[in-house]
């Protein structure tokens, strides 16, 4: 039997991410509340901003409004967000960047001592070490726990009160218990359920962090959390190979997107999120191809200026320009679209939550990239409703001090499981194969990178049923160690995420973003009928469809159990 370990916390924040962190600072700052981090790797490097960033992409520079930023995310999705949080989330952009400068982020400044622009929304950044910044601050405080190398595995929930939860010691095997008078979810979106563009030994050269699993989403799907717009994927328009950002292209030099002929196609299409890609990939498809951002041509300052950006974030793509012997002003970069993945700091999928950033399951609380209706969020984003989220599990656990004791028989049956998959040996498949199995079939029957990102009802109903298939077989897997038994928890994760994304792909019947949601037997937008959140709960082992109405000017929602 595995060695079990009892921990009680007042708040406990799953992630130690972006949000994550910043929840901790804020909580830590505005009560006594004892706080509990369990981070799947370590706190230092982990999460999206592991190897760092070039810029702050949410930021509120003179001249504009918070409202400005709701309305460039508002019509970047269609309609398709809450404005409530997008303007909630937007008032914190530069308070929460101000306090990021005071902790050390060093932020770009012109003669004038004003932050350095980039576009209407973003400010420059020395940012390589914005994650050890942030995790340096955590460690300082008193009433912080970190726990790392802990992977949580599951929700204690108990008449939609949430109590804690389990995890396991990567390292040192231990199955934790841990109780709590409020949880933050802060783990991040879900990488890995498509096929990638470069598969085998080079999968993990993606967009998206290749460890983000889906894990938050799946435990509060299993746990019955109202979910929210799954079917609005998202997909990044990257540089080809390496998979290195654009934006730095686009905004930084002003590259024009061009196919084969030097036609400028961005004029074309339009230039939300989801039209870049979609404009690439058809001109792809229609034999204009390759697709380009056009930087022949720009200053040898530009060209100085481009190396340094990318060997801060994404080495590889200054490695191939020093490779091929040639600077981006002597040849255009390729580019192409990722697979899709579900993240709700870029596009409206998560937790279905009110402006505390609660969930439908009471004392769990929801940032960043897990917390949905609020797209276009970035670091700053994501650090603004860390912040929201903390003070709401503050002002919760005030209120809702006294909890129920953990069900032994649960703890039991999920210690069961887990020593079931470390001590069968007899699996007639690896978590591997599975994994690869699952990312086949997404991306063949569920609108992956092999169809242009497009899909049909009979092709999702075909999905569905072969995940489902998938889901028996990896109850079935086995695990040699403790690290091993992590990959069968992060499988597990996201086959129930592919699950969600189907389900939700199949009720908006319309194609409202082209390529993220690319319908081919509804091929038009159609707001008679769809102006509205496609929303999901897991109930009796099927995920059941809710439709919402959007919010009117300055709405705000609450929770219904309707």
């Amino acid at each position: 039997m595995i060695k079990t370990e009892r921990i009680k916390t007042d708040i406990l924040i799953i992630g130690g991410g972006t949000s994550g962190c910043y929840a901790a600072l804020t909580i830590s700052e505005n009560s006594n509340a004892s706080v509990l981090i369990c981070e799947k790797a370590h706190i230092k490097r982990s999460g999206c901003l592991a190897a760092g960033v070039n810029a702050l992409n949410a930021y509120i520079p003179e001249g504009r409004t918070p409202q400005d930023y709701v309305d460039y995310a508002k019509h970047d999705a269609d309609n398709i967000v809450r404005e409530d949080l997008l303007l909630t989330m937007s008032e914190r952009l530069n308070s929460v960047t101000a306090r990021l400068e005071q902790l050390g982020l060093v932020i770009l400044k012109d003669k004038d001592g004003k932050y350095v622009t980039r576009g209407n929304r973003n400010i420059k950044i020395n940012g390589e070490n914005i994650k050890p910044i942030l995790a340096d601050a955590v460690a300082n405080l008193k009433n912080v726990t970190v726990l790392n190398r802990v992977n949580i595995i599951d929700y204690i929930v108990k008449n939609n009160r949430i109590h804690g939860a389990f995890g396991i010691g990567v390292e040192n095997g231990i199955f934790y218990v841990i109780e709590s008078a409020a949880v933050i979810i802060a783990t991040g979106g879900a990488s890995g359920l498509y096929k990638p563009n470069n598969p085998g030994f080079s999968r993990h050269k993606m967009w998206y962090s290749p460890f983000n699993t889906g894990a938050g989403y799946a435990m509060g799907i299993r746990a019955g959390a109202e979910m929210t717009t799954f079917e609005m994927r998202f997909i990044a328009l990257r540089c080809k190979d390496t998979i290195a950002p654009t934006g730095t292209l686009a905004q930084g030099v002003g590259a024009k997107q061009i196919n084969s002929h030097g036609d400028v196609y961005e004029s074309k299409y339009g230039i939300t999120t989801s039209e870049r890609v979609y404009g690439t990939v058809n001109e792809n498809r229609e034999g204009r191809g390759p697709c380009y951002l056009r930087t022949v041509g720009i200053t040898p300052e530009q060209d100085e200026s481009l190396l340094k950006a990318y060997l801060n974030m994404a080495p590889s793509q200054t490695i191939k320009w020093i490779e091929s012997d040639k600077l981006p002003s002597q040849q255009n970069v390729e580019i192409e679209g990722t697979e899709p993945y579900i993240v709700g700091g870029h596009t409206a999928s998560g937790y279905w939550v009110d402006t505390k950033r609660a969930t439908t399951i009471s004392g769990l609380f929801a940032a960043g990239d897990v917390a949905g209706g609020c797209p276009q969020k970035y670091v700053t984003g994501a650090l603004a409703e860390g912040e929201i989220a903390a003070l709401s599990a503050v002002e919760f656990i005030s209120r809702n001090q006294e909890s129920d004791d953990i069900d032994e028989k649960e703890i039991d049956e999920k210690r069961t499981e887990i020593e079931k998959f470390l001590t069968k040996n007899n699996s007639r498949f690896t978590t591997e194969q599975l994994e690869e199995a699952m990312q086949t079939v997404m991306d063949s029957y569920a609108g992956g990178i092999k169809t242009n990102y497009g899909y049909t009802e009979k092709q999702l109903d075909i999905a569905i049923d072969r995940i489902k298939q998938l889901e028996i077989l990896a109850n079935e897997l086995s695990a040699n160690d403790f690290q091993e038994l992590m990959y069968i928890y992060e499988l597990r994760e996201r086959l129930t995420v592919c699950r969600s994304v189907i389900a939700h792909l199949k009720a908006r019947k319309e194609t409202r973003w082209h390529s993220f949601a690319e319908n081919l037997d509804y091929s038009a937008k159609d707001n008679e009928n769809f102006l509205k959140f496609v929303n999901s709960r897991y109930e009796n082992g099927e995920i059941r469809i809710i439709f919402r109405e959007l919010t009117k000017g300055g709405e705000i929602y609450e929770h219904s159990d309707k």
